[in-house]
């Protein structure tokens, strides 16, 4: 019997018992009719359900058709359509009001993305998407930047009509749906069909509103990680999985991360290994005391110093800002689909990269120090497909790494 890994878990927020809902919700009724295919069970639906739901076009709706290399083990890659409005401000429609109706008081220029266009640094921008949704009252979504998105410093969100929140979609919601980019480190050249987000669909049962908590507690992340290694080394818990960062870079090299040049070139999102990472980075390398100073709004490139695996049962998103650990944003593109961080073996093999942006204040990082918190939510069906299982999983056994468009 393999001897059980030892755990710090601190106490959670105590809740009463009429907010509190499992994290293996019980399953729905068996549905019929158009929404058989998506299944039974709550949770986030793997790549087999996603599929489903494009199969029956009132439910997920594109023109052009959507291709197989968009559908990721739990999530969907959303496409840039044609149309594009330069804006004043970030906004959110709120409750009465569509995107449109917003954009016709806040728009300065239209764009056309036919043939592509150069998005500058420091401007907001709002993307129509091919993709238009139909979703049964059943399912939501929830929507966050792809990883190569976040490592560029674009600051990437999903917005719906009559919505009040970013990177989410109510169940039950028909309509159009928009990208708000904002690139902010470099310039950025997109075109129609460009991907920068992705969303997740949630299925809920019957005892669950879109507010219940889904992911799983401290007491249940320990005692899988006595059953098969969620991270290596210690497992550290505060409602999530707490990862801390490398300053110690690797063993064959003091490389601990990079900095995003202040005037550098354009990027075009769709070229693949095109860039030479020093024209738009300066590395940062190891010191002798493990420290480094984040200066405030600098874009940063590292690693966490734990490696992790994400369950093909499971998926996980870090918690891109907790004023507990420091005032800094350490992730933009936190989303991390089943099968990552998998090894042969069933150890776990993958650094988390992180997206750190200090705010007001220089902020002081040393080697070890806590810096992110992973939280992970059952999958309602394994994926049929898991990350870095095709040839599109960029990052699968990742250690420090700038993004896809970069020579390594």
């Amino acid at each position: 019997m393999r001897r059980a890994r030892s755990a710090v878990v601190q106490p959670e927020p105590t809740m009463p018992a009429a907010m509190k809902s499992t994290a293996y919700p019980e399953p729905l009724r068996e549905p019929t009719g158009p929404l058989a295919e998506i299944g039974s069970k709550g949770g986030l639906l793997p790549r087999q359900r996603i599929k489903a739901l494009i199969a029956h076009r009132k439910l997920v709706q594109a023109t052009p058709e959507i291709e197989d290399v968009q559908i990721q083990p739990a999530s969907l890659d959303l496409r840039l359509g044609a149309r594009a409005w330069r804006v004043r401000a970030s906004f959110l429609p709120g409750r009465e009001r569509t995107v449109e109706q917003q954009l016709s008081a806040l728009a300065t220029d239209e764009i056309n993305l036919e043939r592509g266009a150069v998005l500058e640094k420091g401007c907001v921008y709002v993307v129509e998407l091919l993709e238009h949704l139909n979703l049964p009252e059943s399912v939501a979504g929830l929507a966050n930047p792809k990883s190569s998105t976040g490592r560029l410093d674009i600051f990437t969100r999903l917005i719906a009509d009559r919505s009040d929140t970013f990177d989410s979609v109510r169940g039950g919601y028909e309509g159009k749906i928009y990208a708000e980019i904002s690139p902010s480190s470099f310039s950025i050249r997109v075109r129609r069909g460009s991907k920068l987000n992705q969303i997740r669909f949630r299925r809920r049962n019957s005892q669950q509103t879109e507010t219940s908590r889904f992911h799983l507690t401290d007491r249940e992340l320990a005692e899988r990680h006595e059953r098969a290694p969620l991270v290596d080394g210690e497992l550290k818990l505060r409602n999530g999985l707490i990862l801390s960062i490398d300053l110690r870079g690797a063993a064959d090299g003091t490389l601990v991360g990079w900095r995003a040049q202040r005037y550098a070139g354009v990027v075009d999102v769709d070229r693949i290994g095109e860039y030479e990472p020093l024209d738009f980075w300066d590395p940062i390398h190891l010191r002798g005391d493990g420290k480094l100073i984040l200066d405030p709004h600098q874009f940063y490139i590292l690693a966490s110093l734990e490696r992790v695996h994400i369950p093909p049962d499971l998926a996980a998103e870090m918690v891109p800002i907790d004023p507990m650990m420091g005032e800094f944003r350490v992730h933009y593109a936190g989303f991390f689909d089943p099968g990552f961080g998998y090894t042969p073996k069933g150890e776990p093999g993958a650094r988390a990269v992180l997206e750190v942006r200090s705010h007001e204040v220089p902020f002081a990082l040393e080697h070890g120090q806590a810096i992110g918190r992973l939280v992970y939510e059952p999958i309602a069906d394994t994926p049929d497909v898991l990350y870095g299982q095709t040839k599109f999983s960029n990052y699968q056994g990742q250690g420090l790494k700038l993004s896809k468009h970069f020579r390594t």
